[in-house]
C-alpha cells in the first residue's frame, strides 16, 4: 500500500513539473516572438525557472518515496 501511495505522489510531482515547464516554455516562446531582441534575457530566465521547478519536483519525488 505504501509503495502505491509513493508512486502516486511521485507521478503527481512529475506531472506538475511537466505542466509547469511546458507553460514556461510556451510563455517564453510567446515573449520571444513579441520581442526578438530580448531573446537572450528571456531564455536565461526560462532556464533558471525550469531548473528551479526541476529541483522542487525532484525534492517532491524523494519525499514521496521516503513516506
Amino acid at each position: 500500500m505504501t509503495g502505491t501511495l509513493a508512486a502516486i505522489g511521485a507521478a503527481l510531482a512529475v506531472i506538475g513539473a511537466g505542466l509547469g515547464i511546458g507553460r514556461i516554455g510556451g510563455s517564453a516562446m510567446d515573449a520571444i516572438a513579441r520581442q526578438p531582441e530580448a531573446a537572450g534575457k528571456i531564455q536565461t530566465a526560462m532556464i533558471i525557472s525550469a531548473a528551479l521547478i526541476e529541483g522542487a519536483a525532484l525534492f517532491a519525488i524523494v519525499v514521496a518515496m521516503m513516506a
